[in-house]
């Protein structure tokens, strides 16, 4: 039982700072955050297909990654929120591939709009920051998700073995 525990948090731990290694390397690009955003380490919320521990270490590394990027505290509450529900989703679908990564990218689709427009008050209608982030989500979870999730499909169960 003890082991169980220890590989679910090491997975959990491995997958958080994966996402914040990525969140810091595309912010150095300024495409982490604003109104147009590609945040690459969001095709990782594919990974709950594959290990419930993905759910909590996305969240985690979320939520870090935003602490440390300079986010303000609503960003870092709601912004973690979203990928935190769009993690649980991708879980719940694991079953189906093509639809697994539609969770995260409608949780950030509705949610960060919100945030764009009343936390951080950019210039623009809640539709513009929809279609902008929704474009950013479909590239980072749709299609480098997908291409993630194939790359991992084969090893698998080796990479994300369970005791």
């Amino acid at each position: 039982m003890k082991n169980k525990k220890v590989l679910f948090l090491t997975q959990a731990a491995m997958i958080a700072a994966l996402y914040i290694v990525l969140t810091y390397f595309i912010n150095a690009f300024n495409l982490a955050s604003g109104a147009i955003q590609v945040r690459i380490s969001e095709a990782l919320t594919i990974l709950p297909v594959f290990t419930p521990a993905a759910i909590p270490g996305l969240f985690v590394g979320c939520l870090l990654s935003n602490s440390l990027t300079g986010c303000m505290p609503l960003d870092i509450l709601f912004g973690s929120l979203a990928t935190l529900i769009g993690a649980f989703g991708t879980r719940a679908l694991r079953k189906h591939q093509w639809l697994a990564p539609l969770p995260p990218i409608l949780a950030n689709t509705i949610i960060v709009p919100f945030i764009l427009s009343y936390v951080y008050h950019f210039e623009g209608s809640l539709l513009y920051f929809a279609v902008t982030v929704g474009i950013g989500e479909i590239l980072s979870c749709g299609v480098l998700g997908m291409i993630l999730y194939f790359a991992l499909q084969k090893q698998a169960n080796r990479i994300f073995q369970t005791l």
